[in-house]
C-alpha cells in the first residue's frame, strides 16, 4: 500500500456538481439522509423506529460509509441487506470495496491535518472490512451498482445528496472547518448554481455542521450530519441524521434552519449505547486499530459542540 493510500482521492471520484443537476429528481415528503452509520445496528434500528413514528410517508437515503466497523460476517450482511433495502449512494468506504487494488486505501482523501498514524490505521480498517466483504459477491454486486449522488424535491426544495461535496465523493469542502471560511463562499455559490440544488447534504468529514449560503436563488443550505452511528458533540452518546421535511419534526432537534420553507434539521439518534459499545469490541478489542482512532469517541469524549455546528 503506498504512501498515498487513504489521502488520495481517485478519479473517477470525481463527477462534477453538473451531474447532480442532470440526476433524477424524486419528490418526497421527509427524507431522512443517513450519513456515517459505519455499521451500528443499534443505530440503525433507532432510525427506522423514528421515520416508523412520522406522521407521513418518510424515504431514508443511505448517503455513504454505511459499512466501517461491521468486519464480522453476520454484521456485514445484516448492515448491507437492511441498508439496501433503503435508496443508498456510495461512500469511499464502499467505493473501495469494490476496487481491484489497495492504492486509495479507505479512499477518505484525508486532508493533511490528519496524521499518517490516523490515515495508516483507517487504511487496515478497510483491508480488514474488505476481506470480508469478498465473502459476500451478492452484496458486492449491489454495491457497486449505487450511484455516488441523488436528488430529490422536498416540497419545491430541491435537495442534492452526496457523500463528500459538489464535485467529488471523497470532497472535504463540506467539513466543518471548510464551511467556517469565507475564502470558499464563491465556491458554495457557483456549487449550489451548477447543481441546481437549494440543499446540499453532505457526510464524510465526520463532524456535523451547517452553513447558509448566499446564492443566485437566495439562501442555500449545506448540512452535514456528521456520523449517524457515532456520537458528534462532546459528552453525548448519540449519532445524528439529516431530516428534511414539509413538516415540522415531532422530535427535538440538535440544530437547523428553513430552506424555501421547508424544515432542514440534524436529529438525534438515541441508539442503545450500551449494546452498541458491547458490539464494536467484539470485532475491535483495546489496542486495535478502529480501537485506538474511535473508541474515545464512541463514550462520547469530544470537544465539539452544537454551537460550533453552525457556521
Amino acid at each position: 500500500m503506498s504512501d498515498a493510500a487513504g489521502r488520495t482521492c481517485p478519479l473517477h471520484y470525481r463527477y462534477g456538481a453538473e451531474r447532480i443537476a442532470a440526476a433524477p429528481e424524486v419528490a418526497v415528503e421527509t427524507l431522512y439522509v443517513v450519513g456515517g452509520l459505519y455499521g451500528n445496528t443499534q443505530a440503525l434500528d433507532t432510525i427506522e423506529a423514528m421515520a416508523a413514528q412520522e406522521p407521513g410517508p418518510v424515504t431514508l437515503c443511505f448517503n455513504g460509509d454505511f459499512n466501517w466497523f461491521n468486519v464480522d460476517d453476520a454484521g456485514f450482511a445484516a448492515i448491507n441487506q437492511r441498508v439496501l433495502a433503503h435508496t443508498a449512494i456510495q461512500g469511499n468506504v464502499e467505493a473501495e470495496l469494490l476496487a481491484d487494488t489497495a492504492d486509495a486505501g479507505c479512499g477518505c482523501a484525508y486532508p493533511d491535518s490528519v496524521g499518517a498514524d490516523t490515515v495508516a490505521r483507517s487504511n487496515h480498517i478497510h483491508a480488514r472490512l474488505k476481506a470480508t466483504a469478498q465473502r459476500f459477491p451478492a452484496l458486492q454486486a449491489q454495491l457497486a451498482a449505487l450511484p455516488m449522488f441523488a436528488r430529490f424535491n422536498v416540497g419545491g426544495c430541491r435537495v442534492g445528496v452526496v457523500h463528500g461535496d459538489a464535485d467529488s465523493l471523497a470532497g472535504w469542502r463540506f467539513d466543518e472547518a471548510n464551511l467556517g471560511s469565507l475564502g470558499d463562499d464563491a465556491w458554495l455559490a457557483e456549487a449550489f448554481a451548477r447543481a441546481n440544488v437549494d440543499v446540499f447534504a453532505s457526510t464524510h468529514t465526520c463532524l456535523p455542521a451547517l452553513r447558509q449560503v448566499a446564492t443566485q436563488d437566495g439562501l442555500g443550505v449545506v448540512i452535514n450530519n456528521g456520523a449517524a452511528g457515532m456520537p458528534n458533540f462532546a459528552g453525548v452518546t448519540q449519532g445524528l441524521v439529516t431530516r428534511i421535511s414539509l413538516r415540522p419534526s415531532i422530535t427535538p432537534t440538535a440544530f437547523g434552519v428553513q430552506c424555501r420553507g421547508i424544515h432542514v434539521d440534524a436529529l438525534s439518534v438515541a441508539y442503545d449505547h450500551g449494546a452498541w459499545s458491547q458490539n464494536f469490541l467484539r470485532n475491535w478489542p483495546a489496542q486495535s486499530d478502529a480501537h485506538v482512532s474511535y473508541y474515545n469517541r464512541i463514550q462520547g469524549q469530544l470537544q465539539y459542540t452544537p454551537a460550533q455546528a453552525l457556521k
